[in-house]
């Protein structure tokens, strides 16, 4: 596939990009260059790959759920800088 300067241009205006006359040539170069490579790309044989979410194998680094107990109302709140009783006092933000 072609990559032309009226395209770029497009996608400069989609993109709200203002861009002069020498960045127009240098970016239709450039872009023309990246959809080279990305069609031969596509002109590899891809029958045999298994489909995959990410180029790598992935892990869960988290820990695993557990139900245990919460921390005491008062040692959660100790470093609050405006509290009471029940909870966080924070400022009203919609009025009265």
């Amino acid at each position: 596939m072609a990559l032309s300067r009226d395209d770029v241009e497009k996608v400069a205006l989609l993109a709200r990009l203002q861009l002069s006359e020498a960045e127009l040539d240098t970016l239709t170069d450039e872009l023309a260059q990246i959809v080279t490579y990305v069609d031969q790309l596509a002109e590899v044989d891809t029958g045999d790959v298994e489909p995959m979410a990410h180029a790598v194998e992935l892990s869960n680094v988290f820990a695993a759920d557990g139900v245990r107990p919460s921390l005491p109302r008062e040692q959660a709140l100790a470093n609050a800088p405006a509290h009471n009783e029940r909870g966080y006092l924070v400022p009203a933000v919609l009025g009265d």
